[in-house]
């Protein structure tokens, strides 16, 4: 997860880049990243999703509707599982459970196994890669960090950060490779690893060109540079924190803006205007950012500073909901259609 209010003011100082804002790839290794950055609690008020929705059938282009049902089910797997940190037993669980659900849906995936050097010593650490092949070997990558934050002294078991997210893309997967339609652009989904920082603080044991967080979100990054392949990945969307049942998702502040556009506007028009509002989000680092810094136009949407269960204890699976995974899964498969529109118009 993502900074927090503290390091908000970092970013101001900073000028930091603008943050990055439901197809098949065959040349990737699985993309190495997880982000969720957070110093600071999060602070303000909770505002409730009780807009009623427009006809989403008729503005999603999918023969398979998302379910919020399905999305919950996956979260209520992992908290099952327990606390998930890198390395672990439950984690291995819990990914194994991850890669036999996308097989289910015909999908190919594929595990990239790397070693981190974490403020706690050697880490095993594995990203997973599953690809919907569209019409185009171009990329849009749709992400989630799958790991709970480490903690010696606490029971967290990370209902909504990450289980929230990883269900829902779990569920894009069963959506996006049973609507019918070939994607015009190469789909991944991308599970990241080690997103979390081992320190309490986010940046507490970083140091220089080395942080202490998105250790797989990096790694991705690197392999895709190393085997030439960065290029083809024109948008990154990363879901974070997105399951808490008063959801409300401002605008990150480093997110790429004509992505978070589309999907602000897709929201709107399926009834969802007052779950994606117009203020901003402020984040201060995620597992978009290792992309954007790599010229990748990247979206994180997540709801940091008005979720007041951010890395503690209760955050736990009454916490999140199963409409407002739905939610997001719907705005997620509206949007896709249009980004590819904009990427196709845009071709390098």
């Amino acid at each position: 997860m993502p900074k927090g209010i503290e390091h908000l003011n970092n970013l101001k100082r900073k000028s930091v880049i603008q943050r990055l804002g439901s197809t098949t790839l065959c040349l990737l290794g699985p993309l190495l990243f997880i982000a969720c950055p957070r110093n600071a609690p999060p602070g303000g008020g909770n505002v409730g999703v009780s807009t009623r929705p427009a006809n989403v059938s008729a503005v999603v282009p999918s023969a398979v509707a998302f379910n919020g049902e399905r999305a919950m089910e996956h979260v209520r797997k992992q908290v099952e599982i327990g606390p998930r940190p890198p390395g672990s037993a439950e984690l291995a669980k819990t990914r194994e459970y991850i890669v036999n659900e996308l097989k289910s849906y015909g999908l190919t995936v594929s595990t990239d196994e790397f070693i981190a050097s974490t403020p706690v010593g050697e880490k095993k650490m594995v990203n997973i890669t599953a690809e919907i092949p569209g019409e185009s070997k171009d990329v849009v990558i749709l992400s989630s960090h799958y790991e709970t934050k480490f903690y010696q002294d606490m029971l967290f078991v990370g209902a909504n950060d990450p289980g929230a997210s990883v269900g829902t893309l779990i569920e894009l997967g069963r959506v996006l490779s049973g609507n019918g339609r070939k994607p015009k652009l190469t789909y991944l989904l991308v599970f990241f690893d080690g997103e979390e920082s081992f320190c309490e603080g986010w940046d507490e044991c970083g140091k220089p060109g080395v942080p202490d967080n998105t250790y797989g979100s990096r790694h991705y990054v690197s392999e895709l540079r190393n085997k030439n392949q960065l290029n083809r990945v024109r948008a990154f969307i990363l879901l974070d924190m997105i399951g808490y049942s008063n959801l409300e998702l401002g605008r990150d502040t480093m997110s790429t803006k004509w992505l978070q556009d589309i999907i602000w506007q897709s929201a709107r028009e399926i009834g969802y205007g007052s779950v994606f509002v117009d203020r901003p989000e402020g984040v201060g680092g995620d597992d978009h950012e290792p992309f954007l810094r790599a010229g990748v136009d990247a979206v994180d949407i997540i709801q940091l500073s008005s979720y007041p269960y951010w890395h503690k204890p209760d955050d736990t699976i009454d916490k999140v909901s199963a409409r407002s995974m739905k939610i997001v899964g719907d705005v997620v498969v509206a949007s896709l259609p249009r980004v590819e529109q904009r990427l196709l118009s845009k071709r390098r």
